[in-house]
């Protein structure tokens, strides 16, 4: 994926062209959005305000992270994950193995039934992040959750020395990292997102 903006009005197949994925990934994307746009009548999955700039707004903005995922990486965990964004992207547009957390059980039914109809790999967690086991995960993943802080105090039980951290983030991602803890032993590298100009993806690494 080369660096390049995309404005809200980018469409469908500008973006799969971009994503430069098969004619079955495209399908599976176009049926994901159909449901989300199904669901979303019924459940607060996203901002209806964001669904005319579907493509740009939520699959773009998500897949994005796709080059920042370590080449060993197998498992990918997405914490709050609520619509699957970016979960389900992800594990619509990569060989990875994505474990969702979500305590809504809503959320976790609209999830379910779009694992099931674009028959991808992935794993649902139904409940809160701080009370699950340390799955030894290879990357943890979360958009529009919480501040880095929040983040990393409800994930201290899957720390483990060769987990990495992906999460995008907004315009206040400055004082966030400034409010980190200096005890924290991981290197944040910081990318412009290639959907909002206001927008980063924060990658956290071990400085080992």
């Amino acid at each position: 994926m080369k660096d390049r903006f995309f404005p809200p009005h980018s469409g469908q197949d500008e973006i799969c062209a971009y994503l430069d994925v098969s004619r079955e990934t495209q399908d599976r994307l176009v049926t994901y959005v159909q449901l989300l746009e199904k669901w979303q009548k019924r459940i607060n999955l996203v901002s209806s305000s964001t669904l005319p700039q579907v493509w740009q707004r939520h699959i773009l903005d998500c897949a994005q992270l796709m080059p920042f995922l370590p080449k060993k990486a197998k498992t990918v965990m997405d914490i709050g994950a609520g619509a699957g964004l970016p979960g389900l992207v992800l594990a619509i547009l990569t060989d990875h193995q994505l474990h969702l957390v979500e305590s809504d059980s809503k959320k976790v039914a609209f999830m379910r039934t779009a694992i099931a109809e674009t028959g991808v790999d992935a794993v649902i967690h139904h409940g809160r992040i701080e009370e699950l086991a340390c799955l030894h995960m290879d990357v943890i993943t979360a958009r529009a959750l919480a501040p880095l802080a929040r983040l990393f105090h409800l994930t201290k039980t899957q720390h483990h020395d060769g987990l990495d951290y992906l999460f995008l983030k907004g315009k206040g991602v400055k004082q966030e990292l400034t409010a980190l803890p200096t005890s924290l032993t991981l290197t944040a590298h910081t990318y412009p997102s290639i959907t909002d100009r206001d927008a980063v993806i924060v990658h956290f690494k071990n400085q080992n």
